[in-house]
């Protein structure tokens, strides 16, 4: 479906939205992978309820250790199911505000078309120097990524070339700009109406990696505002779930 629909999708869904009797501010701890997605919708939340969204993305893990520090934010967007749970029960969020708004799909993806074959059978091959994943230990798509290395039997093989981004967000980066040939990313990362904006890709099937659950929450500091609260219905409306699965995720 066309991007231009699912935004009007949006802004019908969204409209049916209470307005604010002022405008607000959410600060959202936004995943990389869901840089896209955040974005419009952010412009969505603007138009029809005045309040403002500012967003900051990175890896999921650096965001929980930034939180526990203090950090300002009022909507944690993550990467995995895990943070946000510990968070809820370790009394920092608002109670029944956590659900998962989006489930992911690894993909590995070449900036050079016709590199990688829908298969993924260029890993077995190793025609290649560099091979970019996120950190294992901050996001949750890096992890999934190690995953599929052990479940292909490559790990040992693939260590010797792997580069790592501190964020899924770096790592498309790397991949983007030719430092690694090849490398594991979001689906979402590579889409862009729906179709693989340029390169070459194989989305890992699901059973190669546990599934990439990406869970929201409320923190607590954000109780009574009114911009956080419209930010979270917002994310639950049918018009945007629309939009999220045109980024390539699954949604319920």
């Amino acid at each position: 479906m066309p991007a231009l629909l699912h935004r009007l999708l949006v802004l019908s869904a969204a409209l049916a939205l209470a307005g604010a009797a002022r405008a607000e501010v959410v600060q959202v701890a936004v995943a990389a992978n869901f840089t896209a997605p955040a974005k419009a919708l952010a412009e969505v939340l603007a138009k029809t309820t005045g309040h403002e969204a500012r967003l900051s993305f990175g890896a999921t893990g650096a965001f929980y250790t930034q939180i526990k520090n203090g950090a300002p934010f009022d909507v944690f967007l993550a990467a995995d199911d895990e943070r946000p749970l510990k968070l809820e029960q370790e009394g920092d969020t608002v109670p029944g505000t956590r659900f998962t708004y989006a489930t992911g799909q690894l993909v590995l993806w070449s900036a050079k078309a016709g590199f990688v074959d829908d298969q993924g059978a260029v890993l077995k091959g190793g025609g290649f120097n560099k091979l970019a994943i996120a950190n294992p230990k901050l996001a949750p798509y890096g992890a999934a990524a190690v995953q599929t290395m052990e479940k292909l039997g490559l790990t040992a093989a693939l260590q010797p070339k792997l580069v790592t981004g501190e964020s899924i967000g770096q790592t498309y980066n790397f991949i983007a700009t030719g430092n690694a040939e090849l490398g594991f990313v979001a689906l979402s990362q590579v889409l862009e109406g729906g179709k693989l904006k340029g390169g070459s890709a194989w989305t890992v099937p699901a059973r190669y990696h546990e599934a990439i659950v990406q869970d929201a929450v409320q923190l607590k500091r954000s109780a009574h505002n009114p911009a956080a609260k419209a930010w979270m219905d917002l994310l639950r409306t049918p018009g945007t779930k629309d939009l999220i699965r045109s980024y390539g995720y699954a949604v319920k």
